[in-house]
């Protein structure tokens, strides 16, 4: 086992805690330090104020009559009852069920039928998204029957709808109410549903964002989020005089559990946007004095291209996470030099994953944290392997990465035969993306094995040109897809997003390429474009853009 790895296992220890005591043990802890701050609306509440609420909201809960194992849908943006919604079902073994924003009728629908869920709560809506009227029109009893009483034809599962706020609606509990209802529930009957939860239970369950296909329902554990985030916020060296400033959405994993969870495992402060500006990052961090800033790689860019970026100081910050996309060299030095995150790092992983498997450390060098995904995390083994098989790849080869530990899903809802593909007999859980592993241990990521492209019998992995593209002057960024093609199966294409001013043609491109990679490995084909397609999340949608490249460049077929 390579050194790093090593130690890394040597410190791991199998906590076996429900969601709840973590938040009870980190209260215990700090109860007077900040917990949750909204910079913009100077919300705060510290960890003893922040879980009488939670106490409150999951009493409420149960008195409403919400069991063990009921879902509990929340479809918002990152609002102040988010985070209490979140320890609350886990309190009470509710399991929560994270709802993208971006979602429309048909993809809510599918959701809450899918899932067999019994409860939602929703916001009015998102710019210009009526959560409310999408929702009536899924659930048009609501307006007609008792709210304690709603027999929705279409979900027979659906029990009860609340909002997440104040306001009432025909149909709907608003937060006020079941706050007002915990009286009802007896103290010795909150503490017997705590003590009768198992911490390897499912707690949350969130349908994969959809980068590469149709939705499906991951089922994570306690154990899988409550310790994957202590180990995230370890390698980021978090305590509770740290101050994370969070933009990315709390329905993904990157939010719930690389933020949330990583922060409540060590009494860090959130400091958190209900959507992602720029500007109102920058305003938190300067006014909050924040250490830490997460962010996909489109995120950070925005804050320092802002024409103010100058006028904010934030000299406070010295760690965070860049992930969710590829992070670039020239953009992780930036962050790192204008930014001051010398001790930024880098995770990798998949919702099904809980969701970390690689994270770098704060101490590795630059290089590494450009260039890697770190290492395996503690408790965690991580192999490249055969995609077939699942057996270990020698150092150096490229294959798929796999992982194997606590973090592994329970499995996809209702799905036995697609959790059977993606988790094998052994308990390895196959990313689908590639990768190789060097002799330290460390894994760089090379493209995922459904974005390969095979032209004429030749591989062409999209990262490896995307790489190579992104050191040409006057490119800002570059998504390279295949083209299906007549004659060699399969043709690269290249979607290019110049910098502001840069005149970059498809042939400078290509000119770019000649005589530097490999001759197949040359887009035969360019589009200059201002944007990508991306998920709520941020993640660049590649199946959109294969799409897109068969409308495109329907020549290739011919």
């Amino acid at each position: 086992m390579d050194k790093k790895v090593r130690e890394r296992q040597a410190q791991f220890e199998l906590r076996e805690w429900t969601v709840g005591q973590i938040l009870d043990h980190t209260v215990e802890r700090f109860p007077d330090v900040e917990a949750v701050v909204y910079a913009d609306r100077n919300y705060r509440k510290t960890w003893r104020e922040f879980a009488a609420i939670v106490d409150q909201f999951a009493k409420g809960l149960m008195a409403l009559g919400v069991e063990k194992g009921e879902k509990v849908a929340v479809w918002a943006t990152n609002v102040p009852y988010w985070v209490t919604l979140q320890f609350a079902t886990a309190k009470i073994g509710a399991i929560l069920l994270t709802v993208n924003t971006n979602y429309r009728e048909h993809e809510l629908r599918y959701l809450l039928h899918h899932s067999e869920c019994e409860n939602i709560f929703i916001i009015d809506g998102l710019r210009d998204h009526d959560f409310l009227a999408t929702l009536y029109d899924i659930v048009p009893e609501l307006r007609t029957r008792p709210r304690a009483d709603i027999r929705c034809v279409a979900l027979p599962h659906l029990k009860r709808v609340c909002f997440l706020g104040a306001e009432k609606h025909r149909g709907m509990y608003s937060v006020p109410e079941i706050l007002a209802m915990s009286v009802m529930t007896d103290d010795e009957d909150y503490k017997a549903r705590q003590a009768s939860l198992d911490p390897w239970e499912v707690i949350n369950m969130q349908y994969t964002s959809g980068t590469t296909g149709f939705p499906r329902g991951v089922m994570l554990t306690h154990v899988g989020v409550g310790l994957n985030g202590y180990w995230i916020g370890r390698h980021q060296g978090f305590t509770e005089k740290d101050r994370l400033c969070l933009t990315v959405p709390l329905f993904h994993c990157y939010g719930c559990v690389l933020g949330v969870m990583a922060c409540v495992n060590h009494g860090t402060t959130m400091v958190i946007l209900e959507t992602f500006n720029p500007l109102k990052a920058l305003i938190a961090v300067d006014s909050e004095r924040c250490t830490a800033l997460y962010g996909v790689p489109t995120m950070f860019l925005a804050e320092l291209e802002h024409k103010l970026f100058k006028r904010f100081d934030v000299s406070s910050l010295r760690t965070g996470i860049m992930s969710g996309s590829v992070c670039p060299e020239p953009l992780m030095r930036r962050v790192v030099e204008d930014m001051y995150m010398k001790e930024i790092t880098i995770c990798y992983g998949l919702t099904e994953g809980s969701p970390v498997m690689t994270q770098s450390d704060i101490s590795d060098p630059l290089t590494l944290r450009c260039e890697t995904v770190g290492c395996a995390m503690p408790g965690i083994e991580v192999r490249i392997g055969d995609p077939d098989t699942c057996e270990e790849l020698p150092r150096g080869e490229v294959g798929e990465i796999l992982c194997r530990g606590y973090n592994v899903m329970k499995g996809y809802h209702k799905m036995p035969e697609d959790t059977a593909k993606t988790i094998s007999p052994e308990g390895w859980l196959h990313s689908g993306d590639l990768g190789v592993m060097d002799k330290h241990g460390y894994v760089r990521v090379t493209g995922r094995i459904k974005d390969m492209i095979i032209r004429g019998g030749e591989n062409v992995y999209p990262r490896e040109v995307e790489e190579f593209l992104l050191q040409m002057e006057g490119v800002l960024d570059v998504q390279v897809v295949a083209v299906p093609s007549r004659r060699y199966g399969e043709e690269v294409g290249a979607f290019v997003i110049p910098r502001t001013g840069a005149d970059v043609l498809p042939e400078d491109v290509r000119d770019f390429c000649r005589g530097k990679i490999s001759w197949f490995k040359i887009p035969k084909y360019i589009t200059i474009i201002e944007r990508f397609p991306l998920t709520a999340s941020g993640k660049i949608q590649k199946y959109k853009l294969r799409e897109l490249a068969a409308e495109h460049w329907p020549e290739a077929l011919q």
